[in-house]
């Protein structure tokens, strides 16, 4: 990719905008959005694309930084998704080595720890199956005094043992950055900073249809213009709801949510007050979360990340902050794993925060025409897996999902898209 994408690029974008119909406008330059832009506009489509803040700038670049089959799904049985995000593993490895790199694993084994060495030494052989044994190494199994020698500062009472598997960390950032650019080479129409107001609606045989959307230039905020466009896919992560309210074309028609998002926070230390030798999988000894230590000699001169965090997340995404109690309880973690160590407050040079698009299983239960809906599920056990509906107007909308399966969440939704207007083109 040796071609300019820059602000000049941007202006270009918004002068074509303004005098184009493309068969796709995209709103949300997160990863979701310019994959999906990637993949349409490598099958002939011509794409739009916007995105109110800078590409990447929301959730997507305040992830874990891992690509990887997520092993505590496991326990929620979602074998497909884990399969899914382990195919995609192989292939970011394989065909992103500048983005994506092997990190090894280490799972410590307590004797409170309620899974015990058998399950879980059958769940890592499960992982490595699923992965169909095309992990950058298999597991192992330790002893108390291997696991020790391999992590030195980890409290000693009460261990057992442990594990090492493989998974990949990455540059969250760069891989939306580089997915955006390959949809400009492929011909796609991208611009940052442009804000999508109000959906074009136009009535076509008797139906209220999507034509696109108003938008206004972030950067020059008196300017407005019209993006016309054959369907509209939104792709706007935690915001999701926030555009879907958009699409109410009246006071009668209610928008029915989509989201229950749960913020994520991330602690961020020096390396050397935190030197692990790979990342570790740890489980809060109470109430069960999981969390991660996760080490990234190639950020600056070297940082550990802590994370993450599932909490509620306020109504308005962008209001989400990092919150005392919940660095309280990432350091209190760390107290009880790494009591040595005597991790403090001022030891964080950093926190970033999150925000997870994740589907409410009560919209789930809606649109599967369930008679009751499952609610009352915690924000851990709320399925990563993403959900693909059409929404007033023939808008397509998408939420939740993976980093990691961002490549095929994208194929699922260019072909949705493209089943939904076939269907249309049949009907009329």
């Amino acid at each position: 990719m040796n071609s300019e994408f820059s602000f000049k690029t941007r202006q270009r974008a918004i002068d074509r905008f303004k005098s184009e119909v493309f068969d796709l406008l995209i709103v949300g330059g997160g990863i979701t959005g310019a994959s999906v832009a990637r993949d349409a506009q490598s099958r002939g489509l011509n794409v739009a694309l916007i995105e109110k803040g800078d590409f990447a700038s929301g959730t997507s670049s305040a992830s874990s930084k891992l690509i990887h089959g997520g092993v505590r799904y496991l326990e929620n049985f979602e074998f497909k998704l884990v399969f899914e995000a382990l195919s995609e593993r192989t292939h970011l490895l394989k065909t992103s080595p500048n983005m994506v790199r092997p990190l090894p694993f280490y799972l410590p084994v307590y004797e409170t720890d309620p899974r015990g060495k058998i399950i879980l030494s059958l769940g890592l052989w499960l992982y490595d199956l699923l992965a169909l044994f095309r992990a950058p190494g298999f597991h192992k199994r330790f002893s108390k005094k291997q696991m020790l020698k391999e992590m030195p500062a980890l409290k000693p009472e009460g261990l057992t043992g442990g594990f090492m598997y493989y998974d990949a960390s990455m540059w969250d950032d760069v891989m939306v950055v580089e997915n955006a650019h390959a949809a400009y080479d492929l011909g796609s129409t991208l611009a940052n900073y442009v804000e999508g107001i109000s959906p074009i609606w136009v009535e076509i045989k008797g139906q209220k249809k999507v034509a696109g959307f108003t938008a206004r230039d972030v950067k020059n905020p008196q300017t407005r213009f019209e993006i016309r466009a054959k369907r509209t896919v939104i792709c706007a992560g935690p915001w999701t709801d926030w555009v879907g309210e958009k699409l109410e074309i009246d006071s009668k028609s209610n928008w029915r949510h989509w989201l229950k998002p749960s913020s994520g926070i991330h602690l961020v230390f020096d390396a050397k007050r935190f030197p692990v030798k790979g990342a570790l999988l740890l489980a809060h000894p109470t109430d069960g979360r999981i969390f991660f230590v996760i080490p990234r000699p190639d950020f600056g001169a070297g940082v550990t990340l802590v994370g993450t965090t599932d909490g509620p997340s306020p109504k308005n995404p962008e209001d989400v902050q990092t919150e005392k109690e919940d660095v309280d309880y990432l350091l209190g973690l760390l107290a009880i794993y790494f009591p040595e160590l005597e991790l403090k407050g001022p030891d964080i040079i950093s926190t970033y925060v999150g925000v997870r698009p994740l589907v409410d299983p009560e919209h789930l239960a809606l649109a599967e025409g369930k008679a009751q809906a499952s609610g009352g599920v915690s924000l851990q056990k709320v399925s990563r897996e993403h959900h693909i509906e059409e929404g007033p107007g023939g808008v397509v909308i998408v939420a939740g999902g993976k980093y990691t399966t961002h490549r095929t969440m994208a194929q699922d939704i260019v072909d949705f898209t493209l089943r939904a207007w076939e269907e249309e083109r049949w009907q009329g």
